[in-house]
């Protein structure tokens, strides 16, 4: 079953970070942030789900491939990656709790995920995203 989900997705390595939140929480920039720590573009304001036995794949979603929106510049073509395993969710969540002592999970497309929210803006929050990603993501 492949679904389209309304994320950011980018491949830090061989795993995908699935990036979620409200419109204009910081979806994008969080991702602009990583790629310019070596992370790879799979997907912006949307991203391709396919489960493939017990993990989701990520895909660059149709129409938008390879676009990524960089406020106040306008959507700007990226590298792509293709067919990431997703290792965790990242929700950027104006309630997010202070401290955590393990991942939250969430199902999707059928695939239980990790799932750690993250407070929004910051410039240490690409930082935190990849802590996250490294302590709490799956594989």
């Amino acid at each position: 079953m492949t679904l389209l989900h309304p994320a950011t997705c980018v491949a830090l390595g061989d795993r995908a970070l699935l990036i979620e939140g409200a419109p204009g929480s910081g979806k994008s920039t969080l991702a602009l942030a990583l790629i310019d720590r070596g992370a790879v573009l799979v997907g912006d304001d949307g991203v391709t789900l396919e489960k493939r036995g017990n993990r989701l794949i990520a895909s660059p979603p149709p129409n938008i491939t390879g676009l990524l929106e960089v406020r106040n510049l306008g959507l700007l073509q990226f590298p792509l990656a293709s067919e990431v395993p997703v290792a965790l969710v990242l929700r950027i969540d104006p309630e997010a709790p202070r401290f955590i002592d393990m991942a939250e999970r969430v199902d999707l497309g059928g695939v239980d995920l990790p799932l750690v929210r993250v407070w929004p803006g910051g410039s240490e929050l690409a930082l935190k995203a990849e802590l996250a990603l490294e302590r709490y993501g799956a594989g």
